[in-house]
């Protein structure tokens, strides 16, 4: 899809299939850094941030072929470990090697990563989790310059506060440590998960995924055996959706879906006057009689995401009374 047109003043209907989720499958795509042979990924949304991070992972040795949705990716001839700026300068994401890398060749040297619109989000949490694990890190000339030569070593981490892409980083690193290695305060997401459940499926002794204590018993740098895997679809895609069909008092169904992602989604849309019919990997939002107004805090999973605050303030418009919408996240 290149771009989407609008026909405003009208009733949506029929239905929709939902992409694979891009925040699951980009430290999916770092992952495979860890991966010992030939490894398909499907149900991989065709973004720029993918291709960003593919580009990135070819510059650093690996081969692929991307096409259909469909990634084939062989990472076993990697063997340069800097992450350079241009790359990194235009995808957050791109940190996300910096912890498979180390990992796996005891260094590397990955860019710092540039801003984004809703402001800086440092990776200190990453750096200092790295650092308990034994690595020796320094920042010079605008890189992460980052030093394990005997490898990393499982220890106890506790996070500061909860961060997604720091849990995945220290997943990925804790997976060829040596011992074992306990995340506490870890990210919850479903994309957290995933690259948990991806992991567990290919002999990497996993516990805690979707709790706030995550615990992994790493394989002294043996390159993992990974099996091939479908990226999980994307719950704010599906938000959004269910919000243009809400917004329009429309009946939609929206196929490829997991229900148990949407949950406080569809709470809210609940609390607005919303049903909804739940089937396996599908779910028909109904219209309201009349649509009420909501009171919204964004947290992080399970609660309300702050990727969805956008697309409820506008639906907000169209509700009887006064909504607020609190955000707690950025």
């Amino acid at each position: 899809m290149d771009y989407l047109k609008i026909q405003g003043n009208t009733k949506l209907n029929g239905s929709i299939d939902i992409s694979g989720a891009k925040n699951a499958a980009l430290p999916l795509i770092a992952m495979t850094i860890l991966a010992k042979g030939d490894l398909t990924i499907t149900n991989m949304p065709d973004v720029v941030d993918i291709k960003t991070l593919l580009k990135l992972l070819q510059n650093l040795g690996a081969s692929y072929t991307f096409e259909n949705n469909r990634l084939d990716i062989n990472t076993s001839e990697v063997h340069h470990t800097k992450a350079t700026y241009d790359i990194v300068k235009t995808m957050r994401a791109s940190i996300l090697v910096l912890g498979p890398l180390l990992a796996r060749f005891g260094h590397c040297e990955v860019s710092l990563p540039g801003g984004c619109a809703i402001g800086q989000r440092p990776i200190d949490l990453h750096l200092k989790a790295l650092e308990l694990m034994g690595a020796n890190i320094t920042i010079e000339a605008g890189y992460v310059k980052a030093e394990a030569p005997e490898g990393l070593v499982g220890c106890d981490i506790i996070f500061d506060k909860i961060t997604v892409t720091g849990t995945a980083n220290i997943v990925m690193a804790a997976a060829l440590a040596r011992g074992k290695t306990t995340i506490t305060n870890a990210a919850r997401e479903p994309e957290v998960v995933q690259l948990c459940e991806v992991l567990k499926e290919s002999g990497i002794a996993i516990e805690g995924a979707g709790t706030s204590v995550i615990t992994v018993e790493g394989t002294d740098r043996k390159l993992i055996d990974m099996k091939s895997f479908s990226v999980i679809p994307d719950r704010i895609e599906a938000g959004t959706y269910l919000c243009a069909a809400a917004i329009t008092n429309s009946e939609l169904t929206l196929n490829k879906v997991r229900n148990d992602h949407l949950g406080s989604i569809i709470s809210k849309l609940e609390e607005m006057g919303f049903k909804f019919t739940k089937n396996e990997n599908q779910l028909i939002i109904h219209p309201a009689q009349k649509i009420k107004s909501v009171d919204i805090v964004t947290q992080e999973y399970p609660g309300f995401p702050t990727d969805m605050q956008a697309q409820f303030l506008a639906l907000a418009t169209q509700a009887e009374g006064t909504s607020t919408i609190e955000e707690r996240l950025f």
